[in-house]
């Protein structure tokens, strides 16, 4: 098991607010003071985990089997990669990166069921262990059910979808001047 990294003054707040869709307001936020992050963060010691790789068996159940472990290693907040369902259109490998999100409703059934999330997370913090979840917000996979809306995502100037980067070929770039698109995602980190 690797060893855990103490991250500290780490202000997720700030980070959030340099999102546009988590500035509504048009408010310069490039002047203001960033909001200190909570005091379990600032001194949380994060072990970002990738449940396909974590345990034998790749799925919640197998991390939750683990959290002793982790409580022993000095662990307080659990950081899982992304949890959704990976996109199969234009996959890099034969697995896919966890990074290529197709639903962000649902959840890898190759991790489990949201009973199983659910379990894992009430496990954790009966041992005092917070658990954050790796949102990925900046593109999604090509056979995203969010392509229905193909105004969501950057496009070029023939109005041809694009990736947020030209190499990361895997994945279709999100466009946050929508501000449908905005409002879907402020829905999805609710859910």
């Amino acid at each position: 098991m690797k060893k855990p990294s103490n991250l500290t003054n780490l202000s997720l707040a700030a980070l959030l607010l340099s999102v546009p869709m988590f500035n509504s307001l048009g408010d310069d936020l490039s002047t203001q003071e960033a909001r200190r992050a909570p005091q379990w963060l600032q001194d949380g010691t994060i072990y970002e985990l990738f449940p396909r790789n974590f345990s034998a068996e790749g799925n919640f159940n197998g991390v939750t089997a683990r959290l002793d472990e982790l409580k022993d290693l000095g662990v307080n907040v659990i950081w899982l990669m992304p949890i959704h369902p990976i996109g199969e259109k234009m996959r890099k490998g034969t697995v896919g990166s966890p990074y290529a999100v197709r639903d962000y409703n649902a959840i890898n059934s190759d991790y489990g069921t949201e009973a199983d999330l659910k379990k894992l997370v009430a496990e954790a913090h009966k041992r005092d262990l917070k658990v954050i979840i790796d949102i990925v917000a900046n593109h999604t996979a090509w056979d995203s059910v969010m392509m229905k809306h193909p105004e969501f995502y950057k496009q070029d100037a023939s109005g041809k979808i694009i990736p947020p980067v030209p190499e990361w070929t895997d994945v279709a770039g999100l466009n946050y001047e929508n501000p449908a698109l905005c409002q879907q995602m402020i829905d999805m980190l609710k859910h």
